[in-house]
């Protein structure tokens, strides 16, 4: 039985290692595609978490406009997403109008 089960637990670890492998190179085929196939128009968010509508195209960069007037370039594979019509219209962030008072007089106890 102990024989058993050392060649047992390999094929296991062998098989997940298999299937992992194969989803990571079916996610990575789907993200270069989506990267070929953009046009100009689209809105996109880097992998930085930068937003914003593709301008310009070239075999390996993309202009992105990030702000009306504000263009930069990226290389094609910091596109990480097309954004859905739903990301589009998500309400923004609000932003904070109070700020609170700060007294710099006082000083903490713990410096």
């Amino acid at each position: 039985m102990g024989q058993l089960l050392l060649p047992l637990l390999l094929v296991l670890m062998l098989v997940f290692m298999f299937f992992q492998f194969r989803k990571q190179k079916k996610q990575m085929s789907e993200t270069a595609a989506m990267q070929e196939s953009l046009t100009t128009g689209t809105k996109v968010m880097t992998s930085t978490g930068l937003y914003g509508t593709v301008v310009g195209l070239g075999e390996d960069t993309i202009d992105l406009e990030i702000a009306p007037g504000v263009t930069t370039t990226w290389v094609r594979r910091a596109i990480a997403k097309v954004l859905t019509p739903e990301e589009l219209d998500a309400p923004a962030i609000e932003t904070i109008t109070d700020e609170p008072e700060v007294d710099l007089d006082k000083r903490s106890e713990d410096r």
